[in-house]
């Protein structure tokens, strides 16, 4: 395992709220830079008996590590009441979650499941088990939680997607796509072993518990649509649901909320 070393750890706590929020700085090898992650531990985080599951947020396209508390900042709160750590890592501006293959600063893949993962399991209360940890995320977030899940099954036990690119092929000229992936028109074998929509083929049932859902509204919501097909087509169980919204931060507020309802349940079950 690469070593990381700490540049800071900020640490601070909401005064209105039991759960603590850190904010931590990671010198990454894989990256070769230091990047950030807020985590945010449930009161007892202290006690060293007492271990909780974690739960990965992924940020969209041209977001950061921050984005998550702008969202939604009843996570503090829920973290408490649902007995879970939420770790929002920073997955750059347009990385997709994925390793490029043209592109050598562009390794999240690697970094979030080789460097991050290890690096919270060894400094927070965490139950080290895939039973007991989840990914999920919003748009370019979406796709990295089924993504990241699907290739690294040995690592995630439930993952999810909001809003989810879970096919960025009708959008070749969008979102740095082509930075990562090069020119569609070019190298479309690239970018179709790279898309969720492929990936799913690589499922067997139960293996992951997964919930996507996606606003009727947005313009990822037939690509999530041909998803859910494509699970049902295939007997992998899932949630699916669709809800009036759009590709907005009203939408985004409000479903993190079920995200999170549906990881809790999973992990009563699974630990």
């Amino acid at each position: 395992m690469k070593r990381l070393l700490i540049f800071g750890l900020l640490a601070f706590t909401i005064t209105s709220h039991a759960a603590k929020v850190d904010t931590i700085s990671i010198q990454s090898t894989t990256l070769n830079k230091v990047t950030k992650c807020i985590v945010i531990t449930p009161t007892g985080s202290s006690n060293s008996s007492i271990k909780f599951p974690v739960v990965y947020l992924l940020h969209g396209y041209s977001g950061s590590y921050k984005n998550w508390l702008g969202i939604a900042p009843r996570l503090i709160e829920q973290a408490d009441a649902l007995g879970m750590i939420i770790v929002c890592p920073d997955g750059g501006f347009g990385s997709w979650y994925f390793d490029s293959p043209i592109d050598s600063t562009i390794r999240y893949e690697s970094y979030i499941t080789k460097e991050l993962l290890p690096y919270i399991d060894d400094n927070y209360p965490t139950i080290k088990n895939k039973n007991a940890r989840a990914i999920t995320g919003l748009s370019m977030g979406g796709h990295g939680g089924l993504y990241l899940s699907i290739k690294h099954s040995a690592l995630f036990g439930a993952a999810g997607s909001m809003s989810g690119g879970v096919d960025f092929r009708p959008f070749p000229n969008n979102w740095d796509i082509k930075k990562a992936l090069g020119e569609y028109a070019t190298n479309a074998p690239l970018w179709d072993s790279n898309v969720v929509v492929n990936l799913i083929d690589k499922l067997e049932n139960k293996k992951l518990a997964i919930i996507v859902d996606c606003g009727v509204d947005d313009f990822f919501i037939i690509v999530n649509r041909n998803l859910h097909k494509k699970l049902v087509d295939l007997k992998i169980d899932h949630d699916y649901i669709e809800r009036p919204g759009e590709h907005n931060k009203a939408y985004w507020e409000n479903s993190v909320d079920y995200q999170l309802l549906f990881f809790k349940k999973y992990f009563s079950q699974g630990i």
